[in-house]
């Protein structure tokens, strides 16, 4: 089941560029609530608690119950906005979920166990799809989805449709490759120059004598 966490957050009013900047200087994050017909909320999280909180769980699949306004409501966070140069985090946003809503998210892949052609052929495992699309209601929303790569040879692969997951649908494309085995880069080793090497360095190596047939055919006439 999908991790539960909890975050305060304080109500703030709409606000240009200006605003938010005055909202980042006062050690918070500015952010918005909103879904399920509701009016987009603005507001506000602490952004030492908000760093702490990303730390430790799965953004994708992790439901926060945010307080704010003197409520609490469930949300997913949909989107992280961080400054391209100092990482620091510019906005989130939020969105609030029901029971009997049906949502659509991303979920982490984790592989387990050691593939085959690692463990016994020297093989690179490569994991080349790391989230997948799901539909599924609130209450189901699993943490991640594991894959056993146990199995995998050289050269073989597993896709989305050797993925399981119970009461939820998956929307990703049932052909797309998560995970590979592929055999170890051959470097290729020149062949050493052998340099031959008479009286001083560097002499040229010396061309074995060619007879010539003339001279064989005078040599046996004479003996004649």
């Amino acid at each position: 089941m999908a991790q539960t966490v909890q975050l305060d957050a304080q109500i703030r009013a709409p606000c240009r560029k200006k605003g938010a900047k005055s909202v980042r200087n006062a050690g918070r994050v500015p952010a918005v609530i909103y879904g399920h017909g509701r009016e987009p909320q603005p507001m506000s999280v602490g952004a030492v608690d908000f760093d702490r909180l990303l730390e430790k769980i799965a953004v994708e699949s992790t439901i926060v119950e945010v307080t704010v306004g003197g409520s609490t409501v469930k949300a997913l966070i949909r989107e992280v906005q961080r400054h391209p140069i100092k990482q620091g985090i510019l906005h989130v946003d939020f969105q609030e979920i029901h029971a009997g809503e049906k949502l659509r998210l991303e979920i982490p892949v984790h592989l387990v166990g050691t593939a085959e052609g690692v463990r016994n052929q020297g093989g690179i495992l490569d994991q080349v799809l790391r989230t997948v699309e799901i539909e599924c209601l609130p209450a189901d929303i699993p943490e991640r989805v594991e894959l056993d790569v146990s199995a995998l040879v050289i050269g073989r692969s597993l896709h989305v449709s050797d993925l399981s997951i119970p009461k939820a649908e998956i929307l990703t494309d049932a052909s797309l490759t998560v995970a590979t085995v592929t055999a170890p880069r051959v470097e290729e080793v020149a062949a050493p120059v052998v340099a031959a090497v008479e009286g001083a360095e560097g002499a040229a190596v010396a061309e074995p004598e060619v007879i010539k047939k003339g001279k064989i055919d005078e040599e046996v006439t004479e003996e004649k």
